[in-house]
């Protein structure tokens, strides 16, 4: 199953569907364009897309049938195409005279109208249950495929103990359905902690939007981008002085490298008795190799601790554990959200290649990093030379997967 979605309750409802059948579930956000988008369905070929016709940003209206036209013409093997979309961006025009594919679309209220037990169907620890994508820096993007039992285990790991996550929590994080912090979000669902979801652009209609959306919805955990957060900086205002913000706890960041100013930032500007937690990782695995602790000092600077579970380790180039210094992030144990496979690749030659050919049988996410001497680490940029180690800009004037966040396209 296939979504082309924006971050709304369509798109957690369709993928709990998914799942709950065995199925595997992979989105991209409307925003992307045909091409890109068919770069990755293309390479997977979903029976069903559920998508939208468009969707509203900074106050404008972005149409999107002709690219969902061009997906149900061009995705092979395609038997359906569920439109979950608002009524003014209907979907009729897949059955044109010309269309060719003659796509089935189906009404999402009329599938949805009739409520009946949800029954989960028993599948292996490893059996895959999302399909992310690397950025296709290269060449085409990657299908990295995850399996069901390691993926709840490390967001459950990571939401429950490094974010202290709970039932009474509101957990927010600034996202696309076509990013792994998507995933990351949804799972909060496992931890009985109830999500906040946020489709637009965060300075429309102005600055204040989403700490204003803090206050009125109580948000308890707030994520976002690096990019975000040094924004902050550049205002003539402060978001403490204009608003309440009582209700935040910690404040997630990734996307992008911390800079220590914006540290700096957060707690004279933001709110100073918060946990400020940068964390890192990758679309690889989707989730942490480094991250917060609720129970340790938040340095400037600096990423707080390795992730619960993680044989996390600095290499030099020669494969020699650095106790100080700048080297290659790499994990020298299995873990249990390593992809179970790379789609299209049977004998599993580029997964190897991606991870395991810089040091034989150790995990080479592709990252510089440093450990500090107080136990916690600094990434600094990619050690593979293939992304902009500041992060790609979404359209939400964020940084969306490269960077730290995402050991990208090898």
């Amino acid at each position: 199953m296939a979504a082309f979605l924006p971050n709304g309750p369509e798109a957690i409802i369709g993928m709990l569907a998914t799942t709950s059948l065995g199925a595997i579930w992979s989105s991209c956000s409307p925003d992307f364009g045909a091409a890109s988008v068919i770069d990755r369905f293309g390479q997977i070929a979903p029976k069903v897309l559920i998508a939208t016709g468009g969707y509203q940003y900074a106050g404008k209206t972005i149409r999107t049938q002709d690219t969902v036209r061009a997906l149900s013409a061009r995705l092979a093997g395609l038997v359906a195409v569920v439109d979950a979309g608002p009524p003014e961006f209907r979907l009729d025009e897949l059955h044109s005279p010309d269309d060719v594919t003659r796509t089935k679309v189906l009404s999402w209220q009329a599938l949805t109208s009739e409520s009946a037990p949800l029954e989960f169907v028993a599948t292996p620890f490893d059996h895959p249950v999302y399909i992310l994508y690397s950025s296709g820096t290269t060449g085409l993007p990657k299908g990295i495929v995850h399996g069901a039992g390691g993926i709840l285990l490390q967001h459950l790991k990571e939401h429950l103990l490094h974010v202290d996550l709970h039932r009474d929590d509101r957990l927010f994080y600034f996202t696309t359905c076509g990013w792994m912090m998507w995933n990351w979000l949804v799972s909060g669902l496992a931890a009985g902690a109830t999500l906040v979801l946020y489709d637009g652009s965060p300075t429309w209609p102005d600055e204040d939007a989403l700490w204003r959306l803090t206050d009125e919805l109580g948000i308890t955990v707030f994520g976002t981008s690096a990019r975000y957060l040094a924004s902050v900086a550049r205002r003539a205002t402060s978001p403490r002085d204009m608003h309440s913000l009582a209700s935040i706890r910690s404040i997630l960041s990734t996307g992008s490298p911390l800079a220590p100013e914006t540290f700096d930032t957060v707690y004279e500007r933001i709110k100073p008795d918060l946990q400020l937690a940068s964390i890192s990782g990758g679309t690889d695995i989707c989730g942490c190799f480094v991250l917060g602790n609720p129970l340790l000092p938040v340095r400037r600077g600096e990423i707080q601790c390795a992730a619960l579970g993680m044989a996390v380790d600095i290499y030099d180039s020669d494969g020699q554990s650095l106790p100080a210094g700048r080297g290659e992030l790499v994990c020298i144990r299995p873990f249990p959200s390593q992809p179970v496979a790379f789609w299209a690749d049977p004998q599993g030659e580029k997964y190897r290649k991606a991870y395991f050919a810089r040091f034989p049988g150790v995990w080479a996410h592709g990252d510089f990093a440093e450990r500090t001497s107080s136990g916690g680490y600094i990434i600094h940029e990619r050690s593979d030379a293939v992304l902009n180690p500041g992060g790609v800009p979404d359209r939400y004037g964020g940084t969306l997967p490269c960077g730290s966040a995402d050991a990208g396209d090898r």
